[in-house]
């Protein structure tokens, strides 16, 4: 998705465990989330992200940790962890630093 943050240094620091920001890519253009209704979120994520085949041993049987800054309906999560699934990730557990909540 995006080269390493200083959060996700951070991260891997504190955990002991490997930040490999190359192990999922967007594969195909979408248009903004903004203004999109859930359905219309997850359509427009479907096939989005991949993994490159020259990542697929950094995911293969392994436990994944997705990591966000904010999950909103949660689509580019889900797109993300079907793409790591796919590519033979044991499981996909997701860190989201803050959620939209609407009507709150």
């Amino acid at each position: 998705m995006e080269l390493a943050k200083p959060l996700d240094l951070w991260m891997a620091r504190a955990s002991g465990k490997k930040v490999d920001p190359f192990v999922l890519t967007r594969v195909k253009p979408t248009m903004p989330q903004v203004g999109l209704s859930r359905a219309q979120r997850a359509d427009n994520l479907q096939g989005a992200f991949a993994v490159p085949e020259e990542a697929r041993l950094s995911v293969e049987g392994h436990a994944i940790l997705l990591v966000d800054d904010v999950a909103t309906t949660g689509a580019t999560l889900n797109a993300a962890a079907r793409a790591l699934l796919r590519a033979g990730a044991r499981r996909v557990d997701v860190l989201v630093f803050a959620r939209v909540v609407r009507g709150a």
